[in-house]
């Protein structure tokens, strides 16, 4: 029976050869133990010994043996489990981070959630049950042994009955493999809704109509799907069992019934081979029983492997050939006939092109950048700050040519805050002389002094508005003083009265410092305050 399992179980030897060659061999000392009881249990049964005491201390030992392996496994390989699934998470957590902006974005949040959560869990409840998967396993062989020692005829008669139960499980497991695959991207899909729920709980509280929409037929759509297809993997597993029960008792009825008829078989020859085969029943069935469960972990590390490939593909390098930036280092940042163009979407729709653009950014300007919904204006940040990777064109800092080998050099250069922007609770990255010296003051002049304080690194609150949240996000981007500042749409959510402020003190005081100031804006009665103004249409340059 092939339960797809050769990249699972290579992948858990690699990790320690050690630990599964003697979690394997204590699985199946465990269930040679069972097949010890029963050979005892069947012996004891049949007739009385005068070595009853003898057997009686080895049903001691053999039980002993059992329940101290079947602990020393599942404790083992408990802890094992843990191990690895927390590497694997860690290790997926550093190759999205090292990976290129644009590929996690186009692999999607929501697929990488499920697989950072829902997969790397299955995993590990997987892994859990190859100790009673190989015990079982271990058990049955057994018994068929000594089922061979009893009668051989029996024993052909078992064998032909586990081979046709296995072909017919197997293909209808087979099956149930494929649905397993549909019902984990409904699950996706499901996620995405979830998500979308605790986003826009605004919008969907203030639409009746939209509301209704969403619930009954993207919710319960995408509900209905994940249902209808785990339903559908479980009913196929169920089939399968059930035939495999069949193939079982039929092998039984066998044996009971047709036996007799063809061999000349004693009363307690028949109870031994009944003994023998209920005895195989619950090893059997758990076999069956956990088959899902490995077959789900499979389909979990597939998704983790699928994940982790499709991102070493793509990995940038992280070791940087630049020495680290300092504040005030920054000379020129050239962009010359850069572009930058998204992929064919799924309707094969012409995609969005930014570019070429040629311009350069000096110490101590300060540029606006303006442009209808749609221009290119916050892909333009994202290609200017390094997070997009330009598809022509050349980018230089102070005279280097930027490549994959310096790109996170050159992202050091940059503070942004995008306009949907993440708030981190804890001030990361920053010196913490930088932060006692300077939070109180940066705290004041945002006007948020009587809201939060910062203590060991970490912002008292962040349960603010959505402007006062921002002013916090400008307040990391003061404090890590770096030589660009980008800020995307910053000032919508403010109030008139701090938009004066953001506009007339606070960006001024940046271009005095010598830094490099871009904002993209619609707020045209601050233009005269800027040196230029950039104007983006359909991702081009009209003027600057």
């Amino acid at each position: 029976m092939n339960i797809r399992l050769p990249g699972f179980v290579s992948f858990l030897f690699q990790r320690s050869r050690s630990v599964m060659a003697a979690m394997v061999c204590v699985g199946v000392f465990s269930g040679l133990c069972s097949a010890g009881v029963l050979a005892l249990i069947n012996r004891v049964l049949q007739q009385r010994h005068d070595q009853e005491g003898f057997l009686a201390l080895g049903f001691v030992v053999v039980v002993a043996g059992k329940l101290a392996s079947q602990i020393v496994s599942q404790l083992t390989l408990t802890r094992f489990a843990q191990d690895t699934t927390l590497d694997l998470s860690l290790t997926l957590c550093e190759k999205i981070l090292k990976s290129p902006y644009r590929r996690t974005e186009t692999y999607g949040h929501a697929n990488i959630l499920v697989t950072l959560t829902d997969d790397v869990s299955m995993l590990a409840w997987s892994i859990q049950s190859l100790p009673q998967l190989a015990m079982n396993v271990a058990i049955v062989l057994g018994c068929g042994v000594y089922l061979l020692w009893l009668s051989w005829p029996t024993f052909l008669l078992v064998v032909t009955a586990t081979l046709l139960g296995a072909w017919g499980y197997h293909w209808l497991h087979t099956r149930a493999f494929s649905t397993i695959y549909s019902s984990r991207e409904a699950r996706a899909q499901l996620f995405r809704h979830f998500r979308s729920l605790t986003e826009g709980i605004k919008e969907l509280t203030l639409h009746r109509q939209r509301r209704k929409e969403f619930i009954d037929q993207e919710l319960h759509g995408a509900a209905d799907l994940y249902r209808r297809t785990s339903i559908d993997a479980a009913r196929q597993y169920a089939i399968a069992e059930a035939w495999s029960h069949f193939a079982f008792y039929s092998m039984i009825g066998v044996i009971l019934f047709v036996f007799p008829l063809m061999f000349p078989l004693s009363t307690e020859s028949l109870i031994g081979y009944v003994v023998v085969l209920l005895y195989m029943m619950s090893p059997i069935w758990g076999i069956i029983g956990i088959l899902p469960t490995v077959e789900r972990g499979q389909v979990a590390f597939e998704n983790i492997q699928r994940l982790g490939v499709s991102l070493d593909n793509s990995t940038e390098s992280r070791h940087s050939v630049v020495p680290p930036v300092t504040a005030g280092q920054l000379e020129s940042l050239t962009l010359e006939s850069v572009t930058f163009q998204y992929a064919t979407d799924s309707r094969g729709n012409d995609p969005f092109s930014l570019g070429p653009i040629s311009l350069s950014l000096c110490p101590g300007e300060l540029s606006f950048v303006i442009g209808g919904n749609g221009s290119g204006k916050s892909t333009f940040v994202k290609l200017l700050a390094g997070l997009y990777v330009p598809h022509s064109g050349e980018v230089s800092l102070n005279g280097t040519l930027i490549s994959d080998a310096n790109r996170d050099w050159y992202r050091e250069h940059f503070s942004v805050v995008f306009s949907d922007f993440y708030l981190f609770e804890k001030l990361l990255g920053i010196e913490e002389e930088r932060i006692r010296t300077s939070a109180a003051a940066y705290l004041s002049s945002l006007q948020l002094d009587h809201k939060v304080e910062v203590r060991e690194r970490k912002f008292s609150t962040v349960d603010l508005s959505q402007g006062q949240r921002k002013r916090l996000a400008l307040l990391t981007a003061y404090l890590e003083d770096r030589p660009v500042y980008v800020f995307d749409e910053w000032a919508a959510d403010q109030d008139p009265q701090y938009k004066d402020v953001f506009y007339m003190k606070l960006l001024p005081e940046l271009r005095a410092r010598g830094k490099s100031v871009v904002v993209i804006t619609h707020d045209d009665r601050y233009f005269h305050l800027g040196d230029r103004v950039i104007k983006l249409e359909n991702g081009k340059v009209v003027s600057s």
